[in-house]
């Protein structure tokens, strides 16, 4: 455990309800805590009005720069119409407040559940909708905000877990594997050529996706960078190969509509699913000494992890060399 408390334990009641009220608003004593890992985020009631979303960011992982980007990309989508839903903006025009060493944005409430990706409707309007976001996205580029790539995502992600959390008994299969694994993303990477990034949503999975009313409505925007397109929609691709082709095809149906899709990108799913892999066992080495991940995600780093995680890597070194999929 930490020597110190963590940062996050700041977050009272009263110091949540102090920080929004520092934005002019009178809260009603109720807060809520909502599921996040990576941020802090609670309902707030407010006196006279509908309750609030505060999402208080997790010190020193983005800089002021990175996040204001993110908030103008949501308001640029926002402007155009699109069911994005958008930090609130102060008479001061300003959507990032500090409050006692936290930074914290105030967003409006959204209903809504997890969309079936199984349902091939949804997904031709899901489709429609990332067509707009993504014609949006290719406009211009960020300039604050990181690219995904193997470096970052995989060989740091790699480094750092065979440096400090992989159990002895495993340090070489697991060095074996992931070797082989970054080689071969690299390969692919430096054969499919540079390609097209643009501006993407970059964590498009079923949780940050709110649907209602047979629409659906994008959320949390935190991970957003340049990436290829193709990173917002593999995650709702699922099943076997022909389960998956079907699911493409009902997306690229409404995509099209709106903006133009490269195929070639369909070769970069398996990279891109591989480095969310190996991100992911990083990610939560990296937030280990954050008291709501040993007790969230008490698996991790033992024994039986290790061994699950190098199989379904090894598994992995195979499905990533097969042919991609195919559009019709």
């Amino acid at each position: 455990m930490p020597d110190s408390p963590h940062p996050f334990h700041t977050l009272t009641p009263s110091f949540i309800m102090d920080a929004v009220e520092s934005q002019g608003f009178r809260c009603d004593c109720r807060t809520l805590a909502l599921n996040s890992y990576e941020n802090r985020v609670y309902q707030v009631g407010i006196e006279e009005g509908q309750p609030l979303i505060a999402k208080f960011y997790r010190p020193a992982r983005w800089n002021d720069s990175q996040i204001t980007e993110e908030h103008r990309f949501c308001f640029e989508l926002a402007e155009h119409e699109l069911p994005v839903v958008a930090p609130w903006i102060n008479p001061d025009g300003e959507s990032l407040f500090h409050h006692d060493g936290f930074r914290f944005a105030l967003y409006p409430r959204q209903g809504g559940h997890a969309p079936e990706f199984d349902n091939l409707d949804n997904l031709l309007i899901l489709g429609r909708m990332l067509g707009r976001i993504h014609s949006i996205g290719a406009v211009r580029p960020f300039e604050h905000r990181p690219v995904l790539d193997s470096q970052t995502f995989g060989h740091a992600s790699v480094g750092l877990i065979r440096e400090h959390f992989i159990p002895a008994e495993y340090r070489a299969s697991y060095a074996a594997v992931t070797e082989q694994l970054l080689e071969t993303i690299d390969a692919i990477l430096a054969g499919t050529g540079p390609g097209r990034f643009i501006r993407t949503h970059g964590d498009c999975h079923s949780g940050n996706i709110l649907w209602r009313d047979n629409a659906p409505h994008f959320v949390d925007f935190d991970d957003s960078r340049m990436a290829p397109a193709v990173q917002d929609i593999w995650m709702m691709l699922s099943g076997d190969r022909p389960r998956q082709t079907a699911q493409l095809e009902a997306l690229m149906e409404g995509y099209s509509e709106f903006f133009s899709f490269d195929p070639a990108e369909l070769r970069l799913i398996e990279v891109l699913r591989t480095l969310r892999m190996l991100h992911y066992s990083a990610w939560l080495a990296n937030r280990w000494q954050d008291p709501i991940f040993p007790s969230t995600f008490p698996w991790f780093n033992t024994v039986r992890y290790w061994g699950e995680q190098i199989l379904e890597l090894r598994e992995q070194l195979a499905v990533i060399t097969e042919p991609p999929l195919e559009l019709e």
